[in-house]
This record gives structure tokens, C-alpha cells and sequence, in this order.
């Protein structure tokens, strides 16, 4: 039964658009039908088409062939061609929703199809679809060899485009695919070579046009124009391809192109329909892979890992001969090989061991182990041992061994440059050769726990805990050194744990490293820092004072590089003897305490005192210095300090020197507030108003204005008068003392004594007689009178000059 056909012939139609009519339609073709196809149908001559044609150039202009869906579902396969200048005649077969072209073939290869005509018949004959041979082959030029030679000739170009075409397939939303070639053939071959890749399904729902002047106004996934008419390869609304002049620049990313493009230009398109036979999902990569592998052709980096990862999920795909196949192809000495072929690689090697035979097993793993070792994967994990098994891989092993024992072993005794992850990976591939390394691993041990502290960030490296697992004297060997160093590097051993869950639960002691791994929870706890210390100390569960050590590790877990306040390090001294801070090494941390301590901290003095008597001979003649300003400081509030208070605070300043700031604070800050006390020696203040001091005579006036001196001066009438007296003295003591004096007259006395009231003021006069004499009375009277106003006179001039 023949398919309904249709013909559709050129009509004048005046004002150069082309059009026509239909001179032959199957009547079971409804009209909405046609009225759809007549569009389709024209053919619009090529602009430079001349009036007057010859045959050869009639026969020269392009054909349109073409497969379109109608919005009914229904299918229209048509082939447009000129007949003259302007004139054009249609043939088209019309298939109904779900009616397959008769054979199975797909639309393309009635390309060369006898039963097109190219005039309307008198009656209507058998359609093309049906009159064409069974046989599945394209004929005129759709021929293997000829698909061949044009997969050869467009090899530059073809990845993209069949990577363009799976993407119209898959999505039909997608740009439509143009396809630029001067001959009409040539798209048609385009068509051919994809649906020849494409899944079945795909294929034959493809619909193209061979040729139009208006790809923007056709539904066809694939559009050929010639190069006049190809629109602009920016162009958005295309995927535009000009397979001519030079090749495109750039690669292409989808693998199952690039694997289907390498198979056309083997001329090997059999082997797409065996790969269609193997399970996988559509436009997987995979499948296509392990064909061509195994047909001998020669991949790229990406499409063997594409092999190797579709194999591992299915091992038993394949037979023996593939798997041979397959891995032999694998093995072949490449440039190109990355690290993500060799992680396939090994995911295959994993799959496949204990289910094939050494003999395929072992060359695979004797390439991990050689790329591993002489790659730039550091992340590559050695194959398992059991790859090695039975007298082939045995030999497999033994040839390594000779091959790359020498540079594993000159790689680790010259340290490894690229740190953890290297070192693990030559560590535990030293193993799996059985190389001997025992004379080497302490020097590697230490190189690589010093690296783990010095970047905790490798700690996270993912093979770490299988080097640990798989080899116990390297983690004996590797904890011993981490507790060891922790002690000088407790906040990057800590780091380094939050990182790395080393296992150090067995028979070590490991004190070290278990404080490191406890304090993260104490500090989440918020307790105080002295908490702290005492519950890491605790998870050491050693005693400061049989092992000292512990103590400098949890200070620097504690307080990391920051001095603990003074109370706290008196605390600490309290707590543990000086012995133990000796030999730790802490004690240097409670002299910084005591150093940076403020001012106003009074534990500092009590800490320095302690301090000095604990560290004799530890502590150098400046922070000696620097502490006796502090243990000064302390006796001048106790009051026992002996006389000479100001030779005392400059002579142990000048031994300080550079002298830490807040000692001088505290020292100058004492004596400043014992001077000004009442009851004070007045030779001290003596030779205080006349040492000249800068620094001395500053504290002075900064202690000066405390509240403490504020509040004697508003409740104590004597010490008013003392002041009075003391800052009213000594005029040529020098110009410090003279600017201080005057200052703390103006800015503390006055204000103090304008704000008594007048028993308060009356008091303060009497006590400033007692303290002096009448002429000390009539200067304080004098310096506390309020100034004169200026007058009628004065107050006319001061206008006069503020106007002007």
C-alpha cells in the first residue's frame, strides 16, 4: 500500500515571492495538512540564480530535501528542486502519527530514493518510501565509503556539530543546528553521519531541511543555507557551523561527541550499532568508548576515562576478550593521560579485582602504580594488593620494583617538595612494592609531621587515614613525632586534630596530642581560662610535675600566643611549682604576664616579687630591671621600701632600658601616688621637685588627678593646704615641675577649692597658716580671689577691637 502523496508546482505570483500550488494531492491528506506543507514546499532560488538558466546550472542549484513534524504529530518527507528561473516543482510523502517509513529506514536515506519526480505525474505512482530498496544502506553518495570520506573531510568540524545535534535531540528548545555547505548533498551527509550516532528514537525524529534562505523561519533541528545566507555565528538564535577554510579554534567538551566524531573518522560506523547494544543511557559516552577500544581506535584522555568509569559500573558487560581488550587499550603508553582517566582507571581496577585473572588485572595496576609515582597526581591512590596476585602479577610487581624502587626511594630521602599528600601517596606505594624504606622513615616521619603543623589545612588529606591504617610503624612513628613537637606547637596541633582524626587511642601514651585533642571542647564549654587549663591537663593524664612539658603545651593551647593576665599567671605559679615552670619553659610566659600587665593591675607587682624569687638565674639583668620597677612598686604601697625612692625608680629604669612601659607605669605611677600622699618624707619630695625627671614629674601630674587626690582635696582641709604648699614651691626646680606645678594649681587645686563652701574654704585658710605663715595665707587669699572685672573703660576698648 502506498504511502498518500502530494505535488506542489510553481505559480507566477507578480511580486517575486515564491509560490505555488498543489497539482497532485492523495485525498486522504486533510486540507489543514496542506495548508501547513505549502510553505514548507517553496523554493527560493539563490539570490544570484540569472534569469536564464542551462541545464548544467539548473542542475547545480540546491535541492531541498527535507523531514519536518506538523503540528498535527504527522510527518512531512519532501525534496524541492528548481526547474527553471523562479519555477520550482515539491514531492512529498505524508506520514501519519506513529507510521514508520516502510523498512525502518530513516528519513535521510531516501536522499537518493528513484521514485522522487520532479514533474506531477498523470496518475499517481508508488511513493518513493515504498518503492525504495529495504536494504538500510543510504544510496547517491549516502554510501559507507563516501559517509566515510566526508567524516574524513569535515574532521575539524565534527565533534561540534554532532555535540549541537545531541543537544537539539535532547532538547527542543535548543537553537536549530545550520549547517553551512555550498552543495545540498553535503548537509544531507551531515544528516546521515548523525543519525547514525544518534540513539534510534532520536534519529528518526530529527527533522532537517537540506537547504533555505530563511533559517529563521523554518521548525527543522538541522537548517543547511549556503554561506550567502548563513546568518551571524553570534547570533543566538542559531548553532551556526561553517565547515570551510579553517578549522574552529577551541575544544570540545562533550565526550560522546568527540568518541562518535574519532569513530566516523576511523570509518567504523558498525561500530555505533554495536555500541547501541551495550546498556547504558543515551548519549553515554561509555558505551561508545569500549567499542571503539576495542575495535583498535585510538582515544582521547577523556573518552578512555569515559571507558574505563562505564566498566567499572558493569563489569560483567563485557566478556573476557572485551575486558582484555578493553584494558589493553588502557595500558598503551599515552602523553595525554590525566588524573581523571587514572582515577577511572583505578574505580575499573577496583571492580574487576577478584573477578579477572591477574594476567588482566596487573598491567592496569602496574600503570596506576607508574603514574602514581611519576604523574602529577598526588591524590591517586595505589591499586590494592591483591591486583598483584598469582605468578603474572607477581612478575608485574617485580618489574616495578626494578623500574621505580631507585626513584622512590632517592623522592624520599630528598624530601618531598609537594608536601602531605606526595608523602603519603610514595609512602604507601613503598609498601605495596614491599621496597625497604626502614632506614629512611625516621627522617620521612619527622619531614612529615613537621609539614602537617606547619599547614594544619593537610591534615584534611583523604589517603592520610589510610597510611595510618595500613601501616603501623609509620603511625607509631608519626604520633611520637606530633606529641613530641606539640609541646612548641600546640595551637597547630590542635588545628591539625580539628582536621585529621589521627588515631591515638591505642597503647601510647600520647600525652601531647590527647590535651590537643580536648581543648576544643573545653573552650566550646566556656568556662574560664584557668578552667581550661585544668581539664586539658587533665586529659594528658600526666602530672605537671612528672612531666613538665605538659604544662608548656596546655599554656599554649590555653593562651596560644598571648601572655595570661597577672592574676592568672600568679595562679599558675601558685599552682605548680617553679621547678616545673623551669623546665617547661613557661616561665618566660608569667614574666610577660607580670611585663604587659597595666597599671591598675595590682597582681602584677605581688607576680614579679614571686617572679624574682622563683627564676633567679633564668631571668636576664633588663627584664630584672624591668621586674624590681615592678617589686618597687609593691614595696612603696606596703611602705617598706627604703629611703631613696627617686634614685631607686631612675637607677632601675636606666638598667631596663629599653624598659617595658608598663613596669615604668607602675613604678613611677607608686611613687607619683606616695609624694602626693600625706604623712610622705619630705626629702623624697624633694629630691623628686628637683630630679627633673620628664617621665617622673608626668606621673606625678597624672596621679595628681585621680579621684583619690580629688576626693582628700573636697574633705580634707590639711591636705589642701599641703598641696597648696607643695605646688606653690620650688619655682627654679626646673621648667618640668614649674609647668606641672602650675598646671595642677589651675586645673585641680582652684577648681577643688572654688567648689568648698565657705566653712570648707575658712578650714583650708587655717590649715594653710598652720602649714606656713601669714604670708603663706595672703598668697593662697591672693591666688584665690577672683579676678577684677575690667570695667566700663575696658569693656568699651575689648568692643572697640572686636568690631574691628
Amino acid at each position: 500500500m502506498s504511502l498518500p502523496q502530494l505535488h506542489y508546482t510553481s505559480v507566477g505570483s507578480g511580486d517575486g515571492v515564491p509560490a505555488g500550488r498543489f497539482t497532485a494531492v492523495d485525498p486522504a491528506i486533510p486540507g489543514p495538512v496542506r495548508a501547513e506543507a505549502a510553505p514548507l514546499l517553496a523554493y527560493d532560488a539563490p539570490a544570484d540564480t540569472p534569469e536564464r538558466l542551462t541545464d548544467a546550472r539548473l542542475r547545480a542549484l540546491p535541492m531541498a530535501f527535507g523531514y519536518v513534524t506538523l503540528s498535527d504529530g504527522s510527518h512531512l518527507l519532501s525534496r524541492t528542486v528548481a526547474t527553471g528561473a523562479g519555477r520550482f516543482h515539491a514531492h512529498a510523502v505524508h506520514l501519519l502519527p506513529g507510521t514508520p517509513i516502510p523498512g525502518r529506514v530513516l528519513p535521510v536515506a531516501a536522499w537518493g530514493a528513484a521514485g522522487w519526480l520532479s514533474t506531477t505525474p498523470d496518475r499517481m505512482l508508488p511513493d518513493p518510501l515504498t518503492s525504495m530498496s529495504t536494504t538500510h544502506g543510504p544510496s547517491r553518495g549516502l554510501t559507507r565509503e563516501g559517509l566515510g570520506d566526508f567524516a574524513v573531510s569535515r574532521g575539524p568540524w565534527l565533534a561540534a556539530v554532532l555535540s549541537d545535534l545531541r543537544r537539539v535531540s535532547e532538547d527542543p528548545s535548543a537553537p536549530p543546528v545550520v549547517l553551512v555547505e555550498r552543495q545540498s548533498a553535503d548537509v544531507a551527509r551531515w544528516v546521515a553521519l548523525a543519525t547514525a550516532v544518534l540513539p534510534p528514537e532520536d534519529a528518526e525524529r530529527l527533522t532537517f531541511t537540506t537547504y533555505t534562505r530563511h533559517p529563521g523561519r523554518t521548525s527543522h533541528q538541522v537548517v543547511g543555507v549556503l554561506p550567502e545566507d548563513a546568518p551571524d555565528v553570534r547570533d543566538p538564535r542559531f548553532r551556526v557551523h561553517t565547515a570551510s577554510g579553517q578549522g574552529p579554534t577551541g575544544t570540545v567538551d562533550d565526550v560522546w561527541a568527540v568518541t562518535a566524531a574519532r569513530i566516523w573518522r576511523s570509518r567504523s560506523p558498525e561500530l555505533f550499532r554495536a555500541a547501541a547494544e551495550l546498556p547504558g543511557e543515551p548519549f553515554a559516552a561509555g558505551p561508545l568508548a569500549v567499542t571503539a577500544l576495542g575495535a583498535g581506535i585510538a582515544l582521547g584522555s577523556a573518552e578512555r576515562a569515559a571507558a574505563a568509569d562505564w566498566a567499572a559500573v558493569r563489569p560483567y558487560a563485557l566478556d573476557e576478550k572485551g575486558i582484555g581488550q578493553l584494558t589493553d587499550a588502557l595500558t598503551v603508553p599515552a602523553d595525554d593521560r590525566t588524573a581523571a582517566e587514572c582515577a577511572a582507571a583505578l574505580r575499573l581496577l577496583t571492580a574487576l579485582d577478584g573477578r579477572c585473572p591477574a594476567a588482566v588485572t596487573a598491567p592496569l595496576a602496574a600503570l596506576l602504580v607508574t603514574e602514581a609515582v611519576r604523574g602529577g597526581d598526588v591524590t591517586l591512590e595505589p591499586p590494592a594488593r591483591s591486583a598483584f596476585a598469582e605468578p603474572a602479577g607477581e612478575r608485574a610487581l617485580a618489574a616495578l620494583v626494578e623500574e621505580l624502587g631507585d626513584e622512590l626511594l632517592a623522592e624520599l630521602s630528598a624530601g618531598v617538595p609537594r608536601g602531605v599528600a606526595r608523602t603519603v601517596q610514595l609512602l604507601r606505594i613503598t609498601r605495596l612494592l614491599g621496597v625497604d624504606c626502614a632506614e629512611l622513615l625516621p627522617g620521612v616521619v619527622s619531614r612529615l609531621a613537621r609539614a602537617l603543623l606547619d599547614d594544619p589545612e593537610a591534615g584534611a588529606c583523604p589517603t592520610l587515614p589510610d597510611l595510618l591504617d595500613e601501616q603501623f610503624d609509620v603511625r607509631t612513628a608519626l604520633l611520637g613525632e606530633l606529641d613530641r613537637l606539640a609541646p612548641d606547637h600546640p595551637t597547630d596541633t590542635e588545628r591539625l586534630l580539628l582536621r585529621a582524626p589521627l588515631p591515638f587511642t591505642g597503647t601510647q601514651t600520647l600525652p601531647h596530642l590527647r590535651m590537643c585533642a580536648e581543648a576544643p571542647g573545653a573552650k566550646a564549654r566556656g568556662a574560664d581560662r584557668l578552667e581550661i587549663l585544668h581539664t586539658v591537663l587533665r586529659a594528658a593524664g600526666m602530672s605537671p610535675f612528672t612531666e613538665p612539658l605538659v604544662l608548656r603545651t596546655a599554656v599554649g593551647l590555653v593562651w596560644g600566643e598571648n601572655p595570661p593576665t597577672a592574676g592568672e599567671a600568679r595562679s599558675l605559679l601558685g599552682e605548680t611549682t617553679s621547678d616545673a615552670h623551669r623546665t617547661a619553659g613557661t616561665w618566660a610566659r608569667l614574666v610577660d604576664a607580670a611585663l604587659a600587665a597595666p597599671a591598675g593591675d595590682d597582681d602584677a607587682a605581688e607576680l614579679a616579687h614571686d617572679l624574682l624569687r622563683g627564676f633567679p638565674q633564668e631571668i636576664g639583668a633588663r627584664i630584672r630591671a624591668c621586674l624590681l620597677l615592678l617589686d618597687f612598686a609593691r614595696d612603696l604601697r606596703s611602705g617598706t621600701a627604703e629611703p631613696g625612692w627617686v634614685d631607686r625608680a631612675r637607677t632601675l629604669r636606666s638598667r631596663a632600658e629599653p624598659a617595658e612601659a608598663p613596669a615604668v607605669e607602675h613604678a613611677f605611677g607608686a611613687l607619683a601616688e606616695r609624694l602626693l600622699a600625706p604623712g610622705r618624707p619630705e626629702e623624697e619630695l624633694y629630691a623628686f621637685v628637683h630630679s627633673g625627671d620628664e617621665d617622673l614629674i608626668a606621673a606625678y601630674g597624672g596621679a595628681a588627678r585621680r579621684e583619690a587626690v580629688l576626693a582628700l582635696l573636697r574633705t580634707d582641709p590639711a591636705y589642701v593646704a599641703d598641696c597648696f604648699t607643695v605646688w606653690n614651691a620650688h619655682p627654679h626646680a626646673g621648667s618640668d615641675w614649674t609647668r606641672t606645678r602650675t598646671a595642677l594649681l589651675e586645673e585641680v587645686l582652684r577648681p577643688a577649692v572654688r567648689a568648698l563652701s565657705p566653712e570648707g574654704l575658712a578650714a583650708a585658710e587655717q590649715a594653710v597658716e598652720r602649714e606656713g605663715s601669714s604670708r603663706t595665707l595672703d598668697a593662697f587669699r591672693a591666688w584665690n580671689r577672683p579676678a577684677r572685672s575690667i570695667g566700663r573703660l575696658g569693656r568699651r576698648i575689648v568692643g572697640r577691637v572686636r568690631r574691628g
